[in-house]
């Protein structure tokens, strides 16, 4: 029984191991469950989610009016002056979808994988289209720092997967996909005199070659943890599973003084 004042997350999608209805995840569940199989199983199968952060509602920001930037290039049917300074043959994909895939908390683009039978389900920021017919998968990120900004940060890994996903999806919904992905990056400039209520961005578009070979094995993976009724292993470098593994022994501890 849950602790008293809490709720348990995820408990209406909690996997069924004897339903054969398709189960479905997110790509961010799927980026947990390669991160550490045991938070993911735990909140798959027992409905307790990691603690939620606070929302990145700066970036958010940022997302939305990138949107909007792009969508009136969209309606025209032409490039943005980014893609044009870049180089890039393409411009903004319009499709009447478009909206629905962007909605990463209720629809996304999806594809139900009849192996594993795990529907797998992502929402984008933006597609574009090149001269020839391909898709370009495109992030939109936003920072602050003063360094340059690349995708070499090893914790960028989680950022590489994710668009490899997205064109996973694309491409098993059909479409042509072309392996370059784009990240439109917005890096906030703290070099100013003063704030004066505005804040400025460096935009920088880095393109990434993704590979989304990787993504049947991680399915199988997955499903066959869900399946399972042993507790998995936590990931090398997760920190929730040391802080649940020691917060319970010391509770226990105190638990059994005060029955003394």
């Amino acid at each position: 029984m849950p602790f008293a004042g809490y709720k348990l997350k995820g408990v209406r999608v909690r996997f069924d191991p004897a339903s054969n209805e398709p189960y479905t995840i997110s790509r961010s569940k799927l980026d947990r469950f390669l991160e550490c199989p045991r938070c993911f199983w735990i909140e798959a199968r027992h409905g307790i989610g990691r603690p939620d952060t606070p929302p990145f509602t700066l970036n958010n920001a940022v997302d939305v009016l990138f949107k909007r930037e792009f969508d009136v290039r969209r309606a025209k049917g032409e490039a943005h002056p980014l893609m044009k300074r870049y180089g890039i043959d393409a411009i903004p994909y319009a499709h009447e979808r478009l909206e629905e895939w962007r909605d990463a908390l209720r629809r996304g683009i999806k594809y139900h994988d009849p192996e594993t039978n795990i529907a797998l389900r992502g929402g984008i920021d933006d597609v574009w289209v090149n001269s020839a017919g391909e898709l370009h998968i495109v992030d939109y990120k936003a920072t602050a720092g003063k360094k340059e900004i690349t995708l070499d940060d090893e914790w960028k890994i989680q950022y590489k997967r994710q668009v490899e996903i997205y064109q996973w999806l694309f491409r098993q919904n059909g479409f042509t996909v072309s392996p370059t992905a784009y990240f439109v990056y917005a890096n906030g400039r703290n070099d100013k005199e003063a704030f004066d209520g505005k804040l400025e961005f460096d935009i920088t578009i880095l393109p990434y070659d993704g590979d989304d070979a990787w993504i049947f094995g991680a399915l199988q993976k997955l499903k066959a943890c869900l399946i399972s009724d042993h507790i998995p292993a936590s990931g090398e470098r997760c920190e929730y599973c040391p802080y649940r593994e020691h917060a319970g022994k010391k509770l226990l501890e105190l638990h059994r003084e005060q029955q003394k």
